[in-house]
């Protein structure tokens, strides 16, 4: 057996240079590199940061080639004998390399409701245009001998009204109060329509007052900040994290908002922990570099601790002085901060309440930050309102409460939903039992002995002494703090930076902690009579812990469900149920339905949505909306007008051609329910070929009345772009409907005008002509051979008006 003689391979190699965040320094070097004839790379797994790296150099002149490779490697290095340097960006910028471990996902389910899925027979319904009815689930019918599947709806006096599966938006599942049975609907009344009516006036009038204040807003004159520079670049490539799509989208829509003349009024949503704050930090830097101050106001004085902690960590490198008031500083502090605000020394200022005392001066605020803002009184709202007319306006929260929810859901205040958990996180385990001192115990052993920590929350300062007693009895060898708000403030600070330190396992406090106390190593909490906290509180809580990628628990302890009130029995349950990651928009959703949605927009609204259901109440508001901006407000909203793509929103198709999922290709009927569902929400064609795909992965080939089912879709998304409401084609004749409503500002726009000009100069050669009666146009062709014939035509049509 020969042996092998070791080789050695040399090679000359070393690893990336330092350049500090100096990019006079890497332009040098660059420079160097060439003209010793090194090719250069640089690796990011962002295509963005090549971006961020190309819009430095031009702003600092430099002209340095590089090539860019989109793979992220963990150390750059130099290779001499290759003549190559392969240098990457985040040690460039300095940030963390981050190892992919598993991808965030972004779930779908805060802004669509997602109920019509869970539609069982015998559930209440409301039809927007007949009313009220029982589900009586699918079922096949002929029309001109093809067959088709309709959902079957049944009426007061056992009418029937049976609708196409295109048109499954115009059903929703009623939404009432709850313990209330709603009135079934008679077909053939004008009582549906009128009471439609009377709501959609009711909400005009209520929703012209909202407009007229958003209006104010946007007549008003604001600054307008410039285009990013090269400081605002380099900030949001040093964030450590690599930023989720939703935060990337936030940040581009704030920062555009900021670049418009009229101030900003936007309201940012997402859940705890999902990099709200970084938003607001990106926001405040990019106000900061324009010579503008900020102030940022948060409702606890612990959190204008931590905030500024934050703040001064992130923009250690930058050229930026950052300073809080709460009721910690002294008064000598306070009034050294105050002068130094007016003077223009401080650019960013973070405080409680305080901030909207009369002796608070600013040389020039630009930018106000409003963390939580339901947590501040109507007091406070109104100095804000004061404050805010002409500066830009930044709300975070992490639950919006119904009205600011629903302000914004109607447009009258612009919104982000940052819903992509950071990747790693996981969903808090929520648990309601009993208060048990076996499962205390149990549970605080558990978190302590994973190297964690734990919140008891005990919301009575009176005998929360008493409570920790008992904690230190049932887990004797743990160390157990308490923190209220009626403690010495040094005292309390001090309690909560130990706890921070990891001095103390668990940490005995009242709901103070509830807003913004962020200490990942706490992973365990207890809420201690959780039934007689509100909803977004619960929320708030429980979102102090599962800030790392440790599995975090939550248990809500509260008397046995039958001696709650009912309030109460559904907070707890709405808590319980939505423990996804993101589940703060729905929190928020069910909170409006728990409130009874009626002390929104006045109390005669909630008797509205009693007897028409939150959904079409919903429906009805979007459509006042819409109306009052193409009408009354047409001059506020000329911009977004000229931009609005289409002004039909519903398009009604009938048909004898046969467009279903056939029984025997998919057997299960709630399924096949589902996936109607499912395909009435898509509205593109990547969305119709990843349906498919996945239509043809659980239930093989796709037989052609299916393909006949896209087709539908793709008429109506035509007829949506064209301006048709109704598409009826039946026996080989196609007739085509305009908006029914002669006022629309549609007949006046340009798009219209040059269909007629189509139709004028093609319709006789390809057959098709237009008839008018009392009440409608109507496009009309009489021998037509195919669902494809038809498609034909309106992308025909669709061109002419491009």
């Amino acid at each position: 057996m020969s042996l092998i003689t070791p080789q050695v391979i040399p090679f000359q190699a070393k690893p990336q240079p330092s350049f500090n965040k100096n990019f006079d320094l890497l332009i040098r070097h660059l420079h160097e590199m060439k003209a010793a004839g090194y090719e250069t790379y640089i690796c990011s797994e962002n295509p963005k940061q090549f971006d961020r790296l190309a819009a430095i150099f031009k702003e600092l002149k430099a002209d340095v080639q590089f090539l860019p490779v989109e793979v992220p490697i963990h150390e750059g290095f130099i290779d001499e004998d290759l003549k190559i340097e392969v240098l990457t960006d985040h040690q460039i910028f300095q940030r963390y390399h981050q190892y992919k471990i598993r991808q965030g996902f972004s779930k779908d389910v805060a802004l669509n409701y997602r109920v019509l899925r869970e539609l069982a027979p015998g559930d209440f319904v409301t039809h927007i245009d007949h009313g009220i009815a029982k589900f009586a689930g699918l079922q096949t019918i002929e029309i001109g001998g093809q067959k088709q599947e309709a959902v079957r709806l049944n009426f007061k006096n056992n009418d029937i009204v049976y609708v196409s599966i295109h048109s499954l938006h115009k059903i929703s599942k009623y939404l009432g109060k709850e313990g209330e049975t709603p009135q079934l609907s008679k077909l053939g009344s004008d009582a549906w329509k009128q009471l439609k009516a009377r709501t959609k006036r009711k909400i005009k009038d209520i929703a012209a007052e909202l407009i007229k204040l958003y209006a104010s807003r946007r007549a008003a004159k604001g600054h307008a900040f410039p285009p990013d520079d090269v400081l605002q670049t380099e900030l949001e490539a040093s964030f450590l994290y690599e930023d989720t799509p939703d935060q990337y989208k936030s940040t581009q829509d704030v920062k555009s908002d900021m670049e418009k003349p009229y101030p900003m009024d936007r309201l940012i949503c997402g859940d705890v922990g999902f990099g709200k704050t970084e938003v607001a930090i990106r926001a405040a830097f990019k106000a900061v570099s324009d010579g503008k101050q900020v102030a940022v106001l948060v409702p606890t004085t612990i959190l204008a601790l931590q905030h500024w902690r934050t703040f001064t960590e992130r923009l250690a490198d930058f050229p930026v002085t950052v300073d809080y008031i709460n009721r910690f500083r002294s008064a000598k502090e306070k009034k050294e901060i105050l002068e130094k605000l007016k003077a223009g020394k401080i650019d960013m200022v973070i405080g409680t309440h305080a901030l909207l005392g009369k002796e608070v001066g600013f040389k020039d605020l630009g930018l106000l930050i409003v963390d939580e803002e339901q947590k501040f009184g109507v007091a406070s709202k109104e100095k804000l309102r004061g404050l805010k007319v002409n500066v830009d306006t930044l709300t975070l929260t992490a639950t919006p409460i119904p009205r600011t929810l629903q302000f914004s859901l109607m447009a009258a205040r612009d919104l982000s939903v940052i819903r992509t958990p950071p990747p790693n996180r996981q969903p808090i385990h929520t648990e309601i039992r009993v208060f048990d001192e076996d499962l205390i115990q149990e549970v605080i052993h558990a978190e302590v002995n994973r190297g964690g920590q734990v919140y008891f929350v005990h919301n009575r300062v009176n005998d929360l002494p008493k409570m920790v007693e008992t904690l230190k009895r049932i887990c004797p060898e743990t160390d157990v703090a308490m923190a209220h708000g009626q403690m010495d403030p040094e005292h309390l600070e001090k309690v909560l930076v130990d706890f921070i330190d990891r001095k103390f396992d668990v940490l005995a406090c009242t709901n103070i902690i509830e807003t913004g106390l962020d200490i990942p190593n706490a992973n365990t909490i207890i809420i201690n009579r959780a039934d007689m906290f509100g909803l977004s509180d619960l929320h708030q809580l429980r979102g102090r812990v599962g800030r790392s990628n440790q599995k975090a628990y939550c248990y809500l302890f509260a008397p046995p469900m039958s001696v709650l009130t009912q309030e109460a029995r559904k907070r707890l349950k709405t808590i319980e149920e939505f423990s996804d990651l993101g589940s703060g928009f729905q929190v928020a959703m069910r909170d409006l339905d728990i409130r009874g949605a009626g002390n929104l927009l006045g109390g005669e609204q909630s008797g509205f949505i009693a007897d028409i259901g939150f959904e079409t109440y919903q429906k009805i508001l979007d459509e006042a909306i819409q109306e009052l901006k193409e009408n009354e407000f047409k001059d506020i909203f000329q911009e977004e007008i000229a931009q609005k793509g289409s002004y039909v929103r519903d398009v009604t198709i009938e048909t004898d051609v046969e467009m279903l999922i056939p029984s025997e290709y998919v057997t299960n009927t709630q399924e096949r329910l589902n996936l109607y569902t499912e395909l009435n929400n898509i509205e593109n064609e990547e969305g119709v070929a990843a349906f498919a795909q996945r239509l043809q992965d659980r239930f093989g080939r796709l037989p052609s009345p299916v393909n006949a089912l896209f087709d539908g879709l793709r008429l109506q998304w035509l007829c949506k772009k064209i301006g048709f409401e109704r598409l009826i084609l039946k026996g080989g004749k196609l007739r085509c409907y305009f908006l029914g409503d002669p006022q629309s500002s549609f007949y006046n726009t340009e798009h219209f005008h040059k269909i007629m000009a189509f139709m004028q100069k093609h319709g006789r050669i390809m057959g098709v002509s237009l008839k008018q009666t009392n009440k409608e146009l109507i496009l009309v062709q009489d021998e037509v051979r195919s669902l494809k014939a038809v498609k034909s035509l309106l992308e025909q049509l669709t061109t002419a008006i491009a």
